[in-house]
C-alpha cells in the first residue's frame, strides 16, 4: 500500500477548496431491480431504512415503480420496471439487481454537467428540472464505468417526483452516511478510471493497494482509492490480478457481465449495536476464523472494545496512524455473487482495513468455493 504524504494530502484539500467542480457529497444511490417492492421491503426490514416516498402507476408513472428510502443521510431509490421492454428490465436481465446510479449532490447541476462533458465525460442525461410541492431538483448525468452513471443533483427541499410516505414502523439500525462506494472494473481498466476521475472530477489518489497487499494463497486484486480531497466522497476502484484461481473480482465481472458497483460502505457510530441489530433481523454477514482474533489482540492490545462481543459478532478491526476502525461485510444480497454491503465505524482511522484484507478475502473465497466459482 502507498500512503500519500502530508504535503500531497494538503495539496489535494487545497485543490478541492478552489476546484471549479464543487461537490457536496453523495446524493443517493439508485438500484435497478426486478421487484422494487420486495427490494424496498428488504432494505426496510433488514437494514432499518424508512420508505419516505413512492412513484408508480398510482402516482401517474406508468412504466416503472420506485421507492425512496432513507436512513440518516443515506438515500436509496429502488426502481423496477412494469414491463420487459423497459431499460430497467434490460439492465436487470444482464446484470441482475444492482446499482445503476451513484448520484452526487452539487450546487449547480448544469455547470457540473457542462464541466464534466468539457473534460471528456460522455453525457447520459442533459440538465432537466423536476419539481413538485415539496421540492425542486435540477438533475443531469454522465456515463461512468460499465453501465453505471453519476447523476448530478441540485436539490432544494425534498426529492421531487415521489408521493410522500410516512413510515412509522421501520426501525433504524444506526446507519448514518455512505462512507465509500467500491467499483470493480475489468483487467487493465483501473488506471484508465483513475485518470478519468482525476480529469473529470479533479479527484486525487488517496491510497494504492497492489496485489502484494491484497492477496491470499489463491487470488489477488489491485485497488486505488479516489477521493474529492475533503473526504466526503471516496471511490475505491478494483481490478483483478493474476492468481492461482478465480478471484472475487473475476467472479463479480463474470456474473455482473462487466464493471459495476461491488459494495457500499455505510458508517455507523456504534458498529457492535448495529451488527447485533441487523443479525437479529436475519441479515447474514461473512464469518472469520477464530484464529483471526489471536492475531488481532496481539497486534492491537490497547484497543478499547469488548473483546468477547467483537468475537461473538465476528467484527473485523484495523488501525492506522489516525486511530482504528471496526468493519464487517454482509454476504451477497442476491442470487448472483455481485453486490454486498459493508458497515464501518471509524474511530480516527482513515484507511480501508488493509490489515483485514487477507481474512476478508479468505472468507469470500470460502463462499466462492461453496458456489463452485473459486
Amino acid at each position: 500500500m502507498t500512503n500519500l504524504d502530508e504535503a500531497t494530502l494538503e495539496r489535494a484539500k487545497a485543490m478541492a477548496a478552489r476546484d471549479d467542480f464543487p461537490l457536496k457529497g453523495f446524493s443517493h444511490l439508485e438500484w435497478w431491480v426486478g421487484n422494487a417492492f420486495q427490494t424496498a421491503q428488504f432494505f426496510r426490514s433488514h437494514l432499518g431504512f424508512q420508505v419516505v416516498g413512492y412513484r408508480g402507476p398510482e402516482t401517474g408513472t406508468r412504466e416503472t415503480a420506485a421507492y425512496l428510502l432513507q436512513q440518516g443521510q443515506i438515500r436509496f431509490i429502488v426502481t423496477g420496471a412494469m414491463g420487459p421492454e423497459h431499460p430497467v428490465s434490460d439492465h436487470v436481465l444482464r446484470h441482475g439487481p444492482g446499482v445503476k446510479d451513484v448520484a452526487i449532490a452539487v450546487p449547480d447541476a448544469t455547470a457540473a454537467f457542462e464541466t464534466a462533458v468539457e473534460r471528456g465525460a460522455e453525457a447520459a442525461a442533459k440538465p432537466h428540472v423536476l419539481e413538485d410541492d415539496h421540492g425542486r431538483a435540477v438533475i443531469s448525468a454522465i456515463q461512468a464505468y460499465g453501465d453505471t452513471i453519476h447523476s448530478f443533483v441540485e436539490l432544494q427541499g425534498e426529492m421531487p417526483g415521489f408521493e410522500r410516505r410516512e413510515d412509522l414502523v421501520a426501525r433504524p439500525a444506526g446507519l448514518e452516511f455512505v462512507d465509500h462506494v467500491v467499483a470493480n472494473v475489468e483487467l487493465g481498466k483501473m488506471d484508465y478510471w483513475v485518470e478519468w476521475y482525476e480529469r473529470v472530477f479533479g479527484f486525487t489518489l488517496l491510497k494504492h493497494f497492489d496485489d502484494d497487499a491484497i492477496s491470499t494463497k489463491y487470488t489477488a486484486l489491485m485497488s486505488k482509492v479516489m477521493w474529492d480531497g475533503s473526504g466526503i466522497i471516496k471511490l475505491p476502484i478494483n481490478e483483478p490480478a493474476e492468481g492461482l484461481k478465480r478471484s472475487q473480482i473475476d467472479e463479480y465481472l463474470q456474473f455482473y457481465r462487466g464493471a459495476g458497483v461491488q459494495h457500499i460502505a455505510m458508517h455507523t457510530p456504534d458498529l457492535l449495536s448495529t451488527v447485533a441489530d441487523v443479525l437479529g433481523r436475519g441479515l447474514n454477514t461473512l464469518a472469520v476464523p477464530r484464529t483471526y482474533y489471536e492475531d488481532i489482540w496481539q497486534r492491537m492490545p490497547d484497543i478499547a472494545v469488548d473483546h468477547a462481543r467483537v468475537e461473538e459478532l465476528q467484527i473485523l478491526l484495523d488501525q492506522d496512524e489516525g486511530g482504528y476502525l471496526l468493519q464487517i461485510f454482509t454476504q451477497m444480497l442476491q442470487d448472483r455473487p455481485t453486490v454486498f454491503f459493508e458497515f464501518i465505524e471509524r474511530r480516527g482511522a482513515t484507511g480501508f482495513g488493509k490489515g483485514n484484507f487477507k481474512a476478508l478475502f479468505e472468507a469470500i473465497e470460502r463462499e466462492q468455493g461453496k458456489r463452485g466459482n473459486l
